[in-house]
């Protein structure tokens, strides 16, 4: 059972830059698949970005060239860079995970989740 744990959220302006980070408890190498949804208050959980461990990443099209997810195999550890940050960003963003050779868009296609982190963007 791999247990993640994100960091990062806080309050941030418009426009502004956060960086998430998502720690897990053993080697990302065996994990096909590590990807960050957020969900807002009243909303679903939406898929942000993913990557798998090889090939190019993934982007929900309200975030592309503002956000860049990152996988350290080495540190253990998955990254997200926001810039360029709206309020509609504000969320709760999860990292998730899975071993499976799946799709990357749909909450149910991972096994792993951490608690959430909360990002607010607002002036």
């Amino acid at each position: 059972q791999v247990q993640l744990v994100e960091s990062g959220g806080g309050l941030v302006q418009p426009g502004g830059s956060l960086r998430l980070s998502c720690a897990a408890s053993e080697s990302i190498f065996s994990l096909n698949v590590v990807g960050w949804f957020r969900q807002a208050p009243g909303k679903e959980r939406e898929f942000v970005a993913a990557k798998r461990r090889y090939g190019s990443p993934y982007y929900a099209d309200s975030v592309k060239g503002r956000f860049t997810i990152s996988r350290d195999n080495v540190k253990n550890m998955v990254y997200l860079q926001m810039i360029n940050l709206k309020p509609e960003d504000t969320a709760v963003y999860y990292c998730a995970a899975n071993s499976r050779d799946s799709g990357v868009e749909e909450p149910h296609e991972y096994d792993y989740w951490g608690q959430g982190t909360q990002v607010t963007v607002s002036s």
